[in-house]
Parts: C-alpha cells; sequence; structure tokens
C-alpha cells in the first residue's frame, strides 16, 4: 500500500483493486463470449467486475466481521452455481464458472489488504484464459513420455527439496543437504530444460538455446548434461557446440559479476579472461556451423538422468570435504588452495570472496590472475566432465575447451610475469 494515506484512502485502493481485478478478467471472459447469441451468455465483463466489487467488499469486511464476509461470498458463489449449472450440462466447459470462482477469491485478497498479489494473480489467470488455443495445441503434441518426464522432474524438484535439512553436517561441517541436493535439482533442470527445447525448437537449435540460458546459471551444469546426451545415442549432433558456448557466455558472465561485486578488479580481470573468451565464443560460433543441420525433434530419449546428476552431486561432495581439510590442515597457507578448489565448484564465491577483501590485501592485478587462476581450475573440472561422459564423440567439445583454456592460461602466464 501507498505510505502516508488516510485510512478511507486504503480501504478504496483494496476495492478498486478487486474491482480492476474482475472488469481485467470478464474484458477477457466477455471478448471469448462475443459470438454467442444475446441472452445465452452467463456472464461477462458487467459480471465479473460487479462480482470484483462485491469480494473486495467482502474481503475488506473480513477483518472485523468474517460472518458478514463468509456470508457474502456464500452467496456469490451459490449465485454462479446456479448461473451456471445449465451451462456445464449443455458445453461440459468449466473453465468460466473456475474463472468466477477464482476472480471472486483475488477480489477478496484485494480487500483484505493483498493488493499486489491480488492483481498479479488476476494478470495471470487473464493470461492463461486468453492463451486457451495455444495451451491447448501444446498439449496435443505431448506424449505418455513427455508427462513421465513432467512428474519425474516434478518428484526432484518440488516434493524432495523442502524436507532437506538445511544445516551443515558431515566431515568439517562441509555438506548441506538442501544445497547438494540442489545441483540435483540443477543438473535434471537444464536436461529437462534442454528437452523441452528441443520440442519447441527441434534438436540444434533447442540445444544451443539450453546451452546460452544454462551458461548463465552454470556453465558446469550444462556442460555435464550435454557431455552425458552426447556420449549417449540421443545426441542431436550441436551438443559439442553447446558446451562450448555455455563456456563462453560463463566467461561473460564473470566479467560481468567481477564489475558488480569487485569493481576495482575489472580492468585487470577483462585483460585476463578476454581472449579466452574470445577464443571461446570462436569455437561455440564454428561447431554450431559445423553441427549437423537437424532442424526435427530430437528423439525423446530420457530428459531426466538421474544417476548422472547423482555423481555429480557426488563429486561435489568430496571436493567440498577437499576445501575444508585444505583450510583446517594449511591456515592462512591453505587459503589461495581453498580459493582454487572453491573456483572448480563454484567460481561465483571465489569472486565474492575476492570482492570482499579490503583493497590493501591484495593488489588489483594479483587478484585478478588469482580469480583466473579460479577459472582456469573450473574449466579442467569441465573438460575432464566432457571426456568423461561424451568420450570419443566429445573431441570437438573438448578441442573448444582446451583452446579457451590454452589462451586462459597463456595469459595468466603474461600477467604473472608482469607482476
Amino acid at each position: 500500500m501507498i505510505a502516508g494515506l488516510e485510512p478511507w484512502a486504503q480501504d478504496a485502493i483494496r476495492v478498486g483493486a478487486g474491482f480492476a481485478a474482475g472488469a481485467l478478467i470478464g474484458v477477457e471472459r466477455g471478448f471469448n463470449q462475443r459470438r454467442q447469441k444475446a441472452g445465452t451468455r452467463v456472464a461477462g465483463v458487467r459480471t465479473f467486475s460487479l462480482l470484483g466489487l462485491g469480494a473486495a467488499i467482502a474481503g475488506l469486511l473480513g477483518r472485523t466481521q468474517p460472518m458478514v464476509a463468509g456470508a457474502l461470498v456464500l452467496a456469490a458463489l451459490a449465485m454462479l452455481a446456479v448461473a451456471y449449472a445449465p451451462k456445464l450440462k449443455a458445453k461440459a466447459d468449466a473453465t468460466s464458472p473456475i474463472a468466477a470462482v477464482a476472480t471472486t477469491g483475488i477480489a477478496f485478497l484485494a480487500g483484505n489488504g493483498m493488493v499486489g498479489l491480488a492483481l498479479a494473480s488476476a494478470a495471470v489467470v487473464v493470461l492463461i484464459l486468453a492463451l486457451r488455443e495455444d495451451l491447448h495445441a501444446f498439449i496435443n503434441q505431448l506424449d505418455e513420455r513427455d508427462i513421465k518426464a513432467l512428474a519425474r522432474f516434478a518428484v526432484i524438484a518440488l516434493a524432495v527439496l523442502p524436507f532437506l535439512p538445511d544445516k551443515t553436517f558431515g566431515p568439517y561441517n562441509a555438506w548441506n543437504a538442501a544445497t547438494l541436493w540442489w545441483v540435483v535439482i540443477l543438473v535434471t533442470g537444464f536436461s529437462f530444460a534442454g528437452y523441452v527445447a528441443n520440442r519447441i525448437f527441434g534438436a540444434r537449435h533447442g540445444t544451443i538455446a539450453t546451452a546460452v540460458i544454462g551458461g548463465a546459471y552454470s556453465s558446469t551444469a550444462v556442460t555435464q548434461s550435454l557431455s552425458q546426451r552426447l556420449g549417449s545415442a540421443e545426441s542431436s549432433g550441436a551438443e559439442p557446440a553447446g558446451i562450448a558456448l555455455a563456456s563462453a557466455v560463463m566467461y561473460l558472465r564473470v566479467v560481468v559479476l567481477v564489475g558488480v561485486l569487485a569493481t576495482r578488479l575489472l580492468v585487470d580481470f577483462a585483460v585476463v579472461v578476454g581472449p579466452a573468451l574470445l577464443v571461446a565464443f570462436t569455437a561455440g560460433w564454428w561447431l554450431y556451423r559445423t553441427a549437423p543441420k537437424t532442424e526435427g525433434p530430437a528423439p525423446p530419449g530420457n530428459p531426466i538422468a538421474l544417476v548422472p546428476a547423482l555423481t555429480f552431486l557426488i563429486f561435489l561432495a568430496v571436493a567440498a570435504v577437499a576445501a575444508r581439510w585444505a583450510e583446517a590442515r594449511f591456515g592462512q597457507e591453505g587459503i589461495a588452495l581453498l580459493l582454487l578448489i572453491m573456483g572448480t565448484l563454484d567460481v561465483d564465491a571465489a569472486i565474492v570472496t575476492a570482492g570482499g577483501l579490503p583493497a590493501e590485501t591484495i593488489s588489483p592485478a594479483l587478484a585478478a590472475l588469482a580469480l583466473g587462476g579460479t577459472i582456469l581450475a573450473n574449466m579442467t573440472v569441465k573438460l575432464g566432465i566432457t571426456i568423461a561422459y561424451a568420450r570419443g564423440k566429445g573431441l570437438g567439445a573438448a578441442t573448444a575447451l582446451g583452446a579457451s583454456m590454452a589462451a586462459l592460461a597463456a595469459s595468466l602466464v603474461v600477467g604473472w610475469m608482469r607482476l
């Protein structure tokens, strides 16, 4: 709500928001029913607007007179049931009555003070209603394998994570069950996103879209997912380009992060990473141009490959313990090693650590080299993942990764010699 308003003005905004939500949904329903004969339409823009107004008033009264508010809502729902009953028997389409019930709940939220949530919900309802034909066309394209894949990912992402403890345990308290399971969600999520993208854009373009989008979040997870698919019989041929482009996007992302989180290091860091960024994008573009011109849907395969994701999880868990051991074993002298190990797991964490150091602790040039070293370590891990999962089929991707690593290593050597 807007601060400083009189109570009556706040109440007016709440009721007005409920009315607006009803009118917005009513416009869509009225447009949808515009071709029906006069007298056969149950509810249009006027009915939905009044429904929103009445439910908002009920929500406003609910704070002090809940019984009256409940009676108003029940009366509105009862009238909707009577009005829509013949339509349901004739057409068996429950969209409009369900939309009316949703409008009642949304407007009640607005009247009760949750104006932002109510308006956002109304916008979502209108979007769903307006996309009727598109959604039906999308559903018609699905098969049984698609639904099973969606169900598996829903269990992994939604049914397991909420019940895992968000606290450290294990050797050196290096593990966190919730954090580790996020790795499984990330890896399987990119696999599922690639599956969906392939179904929408075709195998070649879908793989590239997944790599570019995923590289902005976790190029390591994308590399694992695409390498696993490249090593199987489900490859579309564009996976090597996807792996190279995911790393190229990672280079660009870390430059942006350094500019935001460790601004004083930006110039030196860009000089170190720039050549590797250029090589990675060039290699990715070349692999994309030479990839098979496959435009049809990819073979469905198994989009939720849980075993490789769990293998990746075990690797990260072991590396986390190794990082804590180095810190405990070597003390202050092990900080550099710890930063290097952090880079193999999460380059972002290393950037945040470097950005939080006092300016007098380390020079920008040396800090840029340290961050470059963590990225080189992370790239080494991705190269190993590519070779392990893709095997002989990953030669193009491994060459692209190796070329960008060589450019980065050369920058590190030149930078070290200039210190």
